[in-house]
């Protein structure tokens, strides 16, 4: 009976290894390869050269396999092949997965000109498309991809030129009050008060940074009233551009005050490049001369703290601005008033009334709205689209992804 019993298990092995053998390898065709069946080939390749861009880039599209997704449905994906006009030999320059029926490559040199094939593949074997026909990339004078972006900018530029005809049509464009600016002739009536100076810094950077160049526009208004009060303005700088600037600034301030035999080259003055040897020695000529005003009007950088602490120590009305985030808030606790940011940039208009800067200000805000707008708008669809999957929510939020994407 063990006998018998030790004879069936054999036998059942070597079946079942048999078995095993032959599904692990099925018999092979005369070309030595196993019969797998092939996916059907993709049709109607088309290439062309990619739109709207700067060249270098080449769009190719197919119709499916009929066995992508149906059939003997064994696509797996389908790899991109390329090769020079002319040559029989392709070489892979991409691969997409089932269901992909367009690529793009971006590896091409304009004005050479090549064909491609597709193959579908089942990851072991696959079958090629017919050859296409010879394209070639080139660059485009217009991306027609950002149109959207060409009506917003056209609808600012629009905006802008309404208001400056406003402007100059004598309509009065209302621009919010700032109370910094607001604030010049009691700061300098103040000075005058006691009799003491103004202290102007005009910021550590040199003429190509904007922030000088808005407090350099902000010190013309200043020397003007100080002309007007008769009294003396102070001001070191750490740029000798910044330097000449400044004295042809306050220069002509005196001159249309009617005050410029009192115009002296000796208001403005350069003390070192050195950051921190330039915070020391303004400190010194504050704890010296303390002065009555403290402006601070451009970019700082650590030196803002040390500035407004210095300056509220001696008791000066300080007025600051500055478009540098992390120097804000030691203007706010140590100042008087703070220009934030984009104020000290409106400044100018705000100050001089010029039709064209007004304009220019208020065509601006029609930006700022269309920006926060569209910012809103694409979070609210968004988020309705991610709740809900209403169909209308996914074409809007597709749309301002279209509207928004700079390629």
């Amino acid at each position: 009976m063990l006998r018998l019993f030790s004879v069936i298990l054999i036998f059942l092995l070597i079946t079942g290894f048999v078995f095993c053998q032959e599904i692990t390898h099925p018999p092979e065709t005369e070309s030595g390869m196993p019969p797998y069946p092939k996916p059907a080939a993709p049709t109607n390749i088309s290439v062309k050269d990619n739109p709207s861009d700067g060249g270098g880039k080449i769009l190719i599209t197919w119709e499916l396999s009929p066995d992508d997704g149906a059939g003997k449905n064994n696509v797996v994906g389908y790899e991109i092949l390329r090769a020079l006009e002319g040559d029989t030999v392709f070489t892979p320059v991409g691969l997409v997965s089932v269901g992909v029926n367009r690529y793009i490559d971006t590896g091409t040199d304009d004005h050479v000109t090549y064909i491609y094939k597709v193959v579908a593949t089942d990851g072991i074997t696959g079958s090629a498309s017919d050859i296409s026909l010879p394209v070639h990339s080139y660059q485009q004078w217009i991306n027609f991809n950002l149109g959207f972006l060409f009506i917003i900018g056209a609808l600012i530029c629009g905006a802008v030129i309404y208001f400056i005809y406003q402007a100059k049509g004598g309509r009065k464009l209302f621009i919010r009050k700032i109370a910094g600016l607001e604030a010049i002739d009691d700061a300098v009536g103040r000075a005058t008060e006691m009799g003491r100076p103004v202290l102007f810094i005009p910021g550590i950077r040199d003429m190509d940074d904007v922030q000088t160049i808005a407090g350099i526009t902000i010190l013309g208004r200043v020397a003007r009233t100080i002309a007007e009060y008769d009294i003396k303005i102070n001001m070191p700088v750490s740029r000798s551009i910044v330097m000449t600037t400044a004295r042809e600034t306050i220069k002509e301030a005196y001159a249309s005050a009617g005050r410029i035999d009192e115009y002296s080259d000796d208001f403005v003055y350069y003390l070192t490049d050195e950051q921190f040897g330039y915070v020391a020695a303004v400190d010194g000529i504050m704890v010296r001369d303390r002065p009555a005003t403290c402006f601070y009007m451009g970019s700082f950088f650590a030196e803002s703290l040390i500035f407004a602490e210095t300056g509220n120590s001696i008791g000066a009305i300080q007025i600051a601005g500055t478009a540098m985030p992390a120097q804000l808030p030691f203007f706010f606790v140590a100042c008087d008033y703070t220009l934030i940011g984009e104020e000290l940039f409106a400044a100018s208009a705000y100050l001089s009334g010029e039709p064209k800067q007004l304009g220019s200000l208020k065509g601006q805000d029609v930006g700022k709205f269309i920006a926060m707008a569209a910012i809103c708008i694409g979070v609210f669809v968004a988020t309705m689209y991610s709740l809900t999957g209403v169909g209308f929510f996914e074409v809007i939020h597709d749309l301002m992804i279209r509207m928004f994407t700079f390629n």
